[in-house]
């Protein structure tokens, strides 16, 4: 592989942070450790501007070129936070944090794009401005949003902006990539189906909200195969459901569903919200009962943009020899919030033949730093080629 031998060398290093991040994992906006050893390194490699508090904890880099005649800025962007997981994977570096542990790699994500950045701080072998950008709370917090209405993009003129993702399954440093929707908008729902409770040998005198509320999740089906165009992709899941009651001969007064939507289309994620409070109301109606709806769009669908989809492919060709097209993902990534904002891309590397993520026997694969790395520093030299 020809990834740049800078970081072979430092492969060792770079490895020893990201296992560090791994033992010191944090949740959502609550990264004030991984933050802090993110700004100290950032200084440490000389770079112009290090600024921490963007986003409430994230973290932005400054690395100049050599020279600036373009005026051209581009943002590389790392997600730092961790998951509420018990780690089982029974490593050396295994989290210290009961209950909480880096199950999706975004230690691996930090580790690398921190690599890349003293690569360019050293070398510098560039026509324009890198910013690095360390992310929190992607995972449900929506970091994303907050730093880009932080003013991050204006405040340094960020004219692109890539990200990238490890990716159990493919083989190690291989890349995947597709233009247009790539991950999906990312919605959920928490019902509440009120009855009547009463004891379980009387069901005559009560209204059982427990079998409006089996209704109501297998007519949930049907929005998908009934009310969506086949050849487009959804996703309703009811991942939750929670009586007001637990003794074997009592019917609750009410049932908890909570759930979540997955749709890759603007139109269809208006219908399927809307199918599914009628559908709701209406199925718990018919056995008279009353159901309360918390309807909340989340994150958007993630969309690469065509020209820049086109620049992490070639950058990615350059270091891996190929890059394959990606398939559609019905997972949700905040990074849709700032394609939203500017141009750019979202990328895969490969992971190898781990457990996948969100499981708590995931481990980053160290193997793909180098070409992660190379990725980075090869988009910004070709993006931001020297004058």
């Amino acid at each position: 592989m020809p990834a740049k031998n800078r970081f072979a060398e430092w492969l060792p290093e770079i490895t020893e942070w990201r296992r560090d991040l791994h033992r010191h994992p944090e949740l959502l906006f609550d990264t004030h450790r991984t933050s802090a050893k993110v700004a100290e390194k950032l200084r440490d490699f000389g770079c112009d501007e290090v600024v921490e508090g963007i986003g409430r904890t994230g973290v932005v880099g400054v690395i100049k070129g050599r020279s600036d005649t373009s005026g051209r800025v581009i943002g590389l962007r790392a997600d730092m936070d961790a998951l509420p997981i018990p780690e089982a994977t029974g490593l050396e570096h295994a989290s210290d944090t009961p209950g909480v542990m880096h199950a999706c790699g975004h230690d691996g994500h930090t580790a690398m794009l921190l690599g890349a950045a003293k690569y360019l701080a050293e070398t510098r072998n560039f026509d324009g401005t890198a910013v690095v950008i360390f992310q929190p709370a992607e995972e449900g917090g929506g970091g994303g949003k907050v730093m880009v209405d932080d003013g991050m993009m204006e405040r340094w003129g960020i004219q692109e902006v890539y990200g990238m993702h490890n990716w159990p399954g493919r083989p190690v440093g291989t890349f995947a990539i597709r233009p247009g929707p790539f991950f999906a908008a990312t919605d959920e729902f928490d019902v509440t189906i009120t009855g009547k409770g009463g004891h379980a040998a009387k069901p005559q005198i009560a209204i059982d909200p427990t079998v409006a509320a089996a209704h109501v999740v297998v007519a949930a089906q049907s929005i998908v195969s009934r009310n969506v165009d086949p050849v487009l992709q959804a996703v309703v899941s009811v991942t939750s459901f929670e009586t007001s009651s637990t003794a074997f001969n009592v019917i609750p007064q009410s049932v908890r569903l909570k759930g979540t939507v997955r749709t890759l289309d603007a139109e269809v994620r208006d219908r399927v919200a809307e199918r599914f409070d009628t559908l709701v109301r209406h199925t718990a109606a018919a056995y008279g009962a009353e159901a309360a709806i918390d309807y909340k769009r989340n994150y958007p669908v993630m969309e690469n943009h065509d020209a820049e989809t086109d620049h992490a492919a070639d950058a990615a060709r350059a270091v891996a020899g190929d890059c394959d097209e990606a398939p559609l993902v019905m997972g949700g990534e905040d990074f849709a919030y700032m394609l939203e904002s500017r141009p750019g891309a979202y990328i895969l590397i490969g992971n190898g033949d781990t457990a996948p993520v969100h499981h708590p026997e995931y481990d980053f694969n160290d193997e793909a730093i180098p070409a992660g790395c190379s990725w980075w520093a090869e988009l910004v030299e070709r993006r931001l080629p020297a004058a």
